[in-house]
């Protein structure tokens, strides 16, 4: 029913049910890991009106297992990433996972616990859980147009440097920074306008 994803090299998809509702992936070396992707396998969909609200429990010496929220999956938002490191110890809140206890120091674990999309909507998550909101390829494309002009300015000559070459095309620096300014706007407001 659900997988996670580990920083991009483990993929599991064997979540052990631990209840009717609920159901926990087992992370090793989860200092070592900065974000879980949890997803649905596309097998079997939430109930109607359900979704799944997504948990990360670490082992703290001081308090013992500590469970915070990260967020939620459901029918219409079938995935989401999370980062996980920097989350603090001793800030856990309510879970419905219990006393779950795990035997190894050093393990940590991804719960998902099946409830209604009205619960979901009530629940605040850990503000540092929360993966930026632009995605890789607006981010990408705007290291993209960072570089082109970092390049072409590179180039730049004053109108006294330039020797006449018949044979060169010359354009002007504020036309290439017009336009960086005109697609970073365009970004902002549709990203996915190449789409169309």
């Amino acid at each position: 029913m659900f997988g996670c994803l580990v920083a991009g090299r483990l993929v599991q998809t064997d979540a052990q049910q631990v209840s009717s509702d609920k159901f926990v992936f087992t992370l090793p070396d989860y200092e070592k890991v900065n974000h879980v992707v949890v997803f649905m396998l596309g097998t079997v969909p939430f109930p109607v009106g359900m979704g799944g609200a997504v948990y990360f429990s670490f082992p703290d010496p001081a308090v013992g297992q500590v469970w915070q929220l990260l967020g939620f999956i459901t029918n219409e938002k079938p995935s989401a990433m999370f980062r996980i490191s920097g989350l603090k110890a001793g800030e856990g809140g309510a879970h419905p996972f219990g006393m779950m206890a795990i035997s190894a120091p050093s393990v940590a674990q991804v719960g998902v616990s099946i409830e209604s999309l009205e619960l979901l909507a009530q629940q605040t998550p850990v503000s540092t859980s929360a993966v930026s909101t632009v995605d890789s390829f607006t981010q990408f494309t705007q290291k993209m147009l960072e570089s082109l002009y970092n390049f072409t300015s590179s180039f730049a000559l004053s109108q006294s440097q330039m020797t006449p070459n018949p044979s060169e095309m010359y354009v002007p620096a504020s036309s290439i920074l017009k336009w960086y300014e005109n697609f970073q706007r365009i970004m902002m407001q549709n990203p996915n306008f190449w789409k169309t």
